[in-house]
């Protein structure tokens, strides 16, 4: 996980690289700073010309100042770099995300999949900053360190070395050890926590309307109780990793101090360095003090690497091709032959053997009970879903052979679950177009039968809609939707139960006029409503994902099966509601 990470850096390598020579030049002007600057105290305690110590009082101020800028060039750089990967990886996420939608999403839940793109993408930047920077920038500083030490009194550069990798190496293994589990759980908890946040905030009207509501603010406490503990175990080991290498700094300063005095005594060491040899590992700790917690971010990372790469590696519901067939010229013939269809390759056939054609202008309707596989279809036709058997081919091309996206410039839908963003009307209209004029937008609504009201609004096309079009009726939004799928000017229209949701009158009402709206037009209406379809040239019955009868309305009334038994039972549910 974290290889395949590191590749990831490929194009900023040339900036993490500058920002470690950034941080070796700040970590190492610390370490020269001390070690000047204790010379410097030593040798003026013992008086001598001014001239003597000025090579020391300019290095001092030098690494003094290089240390801040160093460190500033080094910050700067180094999250330069780390946005740029970030970036794109989260770009790859989204990509990848598209690419199993509709159909491969189900696999996610919706909360978490906002945890994997947001909390989970920010974690890699650890890797980055708090990982591979440091541990880099440590190894080359704390050598140097130690070959300082090395130089001045080899038995006190033993020492130094032996003390950085206790804290460097020892430190470091004890916290990763200690935060595994613990930095899996927050992982874990924190992606839970985001998503039951998530379903209780969609949930609310429900969740107060049936009393439901604490329950879900409970479970919500108990889930911040569990993150706020795993939190502590993490702050614990953190804790602890500090602890020890804060311990190995104070050794390697007595062990300097034990093995410099005889040193001194013995004519060895220099008595004015031994103030350098005794200080330089408290400079020299600073270049590991970060490890341990380096380590523990180390945990964070992979465990969200894996949830990651988990949506990255998901394999998409329908694979385009590497060398796609170029769209055909319009105008377009939508041909389905004996397709067969279903969602996961263990599951049943959702779809077995349906056949229909689409020609220029032709307006077919698709019927039958919820379950016989209406939706089914349009995914495949949208490329959301690939064929199990059979095929659908597009002016004689199979739609395998093309891209996705060139499908969906010539097939359009309008969904019954079609997207309203917290924006204004006019916005989510001209998402379809954005280079549409407002004259544009307003011609769309007259035929989506939506301009007089649109117009009765005191902010007319500046009204906002709310969240998922909370502020407008179903009845307005599905026209709202209409109105952007016309916007679009797809010469294939999908019209995928549009009408759904909505009351009787309301909904004969919206099929009426979808209908009017796309005449003229190629258009594949599925719906669970027969009113209106005697306009359309033919009904295709569907039951168990199989062709049950077709023809046109009235010809299916004239004879005994499944459509005149479902408009009976829609005339019978009519009347009962006049009655009542």
């Amino acid at each position: 996980m974290i290889l395949r990470l590191i590749r990831f850096a490929r194009p900023a390598r040339g900036r993490l690289l500058l920002a470690v020579l950034f941080g070796v030049l700040a970590l190492g002007s610390g370490v020269g700073l001390m070690a000047t600057s204790a010379w410097l105290i030593s040798r003026a305690a013992q008086h001598p010309p001014v001239l003597m110590l000025m090579v020391a009082i300019v290095a001092v101020r030098a690494f003094g100042l290089g240390r801040g800028v160093f460190r500033y060039a080094e910050r700067l750089v180094g999250h330069d770099a780390t946005f740029r990967i970030l970036g794109d990886l989260r770009a790859r996420v989204y990509e990848r995300l598209e690419r199993l939608a509709p159909g491969g999403l189900p696999a996610f839940r919706g909360g978490d999949l906002l945890n994997r793109l947001v909390a989970d993408v920010d974690a890699v930047q650890d890797l980055f900053l708090r990982v591979l920077l440091p541990c880099t920038v440590a190894a080359v500083v704390g050598a140097g360190s130690v070959g300082l030490a090395w130089a001045l009194l080899p038995s006190a550069g033993v020492v130094l070395l032996l003390a950085l990798l206790l804290a460097g190496a020892g430190a470091p293994w004890l916290s990763s050890a200690m935060a595994r589990r613990a930095e899996r759980q927050t992982t874990d908890l924190r992606a839970e926590l985001t998503s039951h946040i998530v379903d209780t905030l969609q949930g609310a009207p429900e969740l107060i309307a049936y009393g439901a509501a604490p329950e879900q603010l409970a479970k919500a406490g108990r889930l911040d109780h569990d993150f706020t503990r795993a939190s502590g175990r993490s702050a614990t080991t953190t804790g602890v990793g500090a602890a020890l290498s804060a311990l190995a700094g104070g050794l390697a300063v007595w062990g300097s101090l034990a093995v410099g005095v005889p040193a001194v005594r013995s004519g060895a060491l220099d008595g004015v360095l031994l103030a350098v040899v005794v200080l330089l590992p408290l400079a020299a700790f600073e270049v590991v003090a970060g490890l341990p917690q380096a380590a523990q971010h180390m945990e964070r990372v992979r465990r969200s690497a894996t949830r990651i790469f988990d949506v990255l590696d998901s394999r998409p519901p329908v694979h385009d091709p590497d060398d796609p067939t170029p769209l055909p010229a319009s105008p377009y013939t939508l041909s389905v032959e004996n397709l067969q269809a279903r969602w996961t390759p263990s599951a049943p056939y959702a779809l077995d053997g349906i056949s229909l054609d689409l020609s220029p202008g032709r307006r077919c309707a698709i019927v039958g009970p919820s379950g016989s596989g209406k939706t089914t279809l349009t995914a495949v036709l949208l490329r959301f879903l690939e064929p199990a058997g059979g095929g659908v081919s597009l002016n004689g091309v199979d739609l395998r052979a093309l891209s996705g996206d060139d499908v969906r410039q010539v097939i359009g839908l309008c969904a019954q679950d079609a997207h309203l963003f917290d924006s204004t009307i006019g916005e989510n209209i001209r998402l379809a177009r954005p280079t549409a004029t407002d004259d544009d937008i307003r011609d769309v609504l007259g035929r989506a039968r939506l301009l007089d009201w649109v117009d009765s609004l005191p902010h007319g096309l500046d009204t906002r809609v709310g969240e998922h079009g909370a502020q407008v009726s179903g009845g307005q939004r599905q026209r709202i939707a209409l109105a952007r799928t016309l916007l679009a000017d797809f010469p294939i229209v999908l019209l995928d139960e549009p009408a759904e949701h909505l009351d009787m009158a309301t909904a004969d009402e919206l099929t009426a006029d979808l209908l009017t709206a796309t005449e003229g037009r190629t258009t594949l209406l599925v719906t669970h409503r027969l009113a209106g379809l005697d306009v359309v040239d033919e009904i295709i019955v569907l039951d168990e994902g199989r062709v049950v009868d077709r023809g046109s309305h009235s010809s299916l009334l004239d004879r005994p099966g499944l459509y005149r038994s479902l408009w009976h039972h829609e005339k019978t549910a009519e009347h009962a509601l006049e009655f009542n």
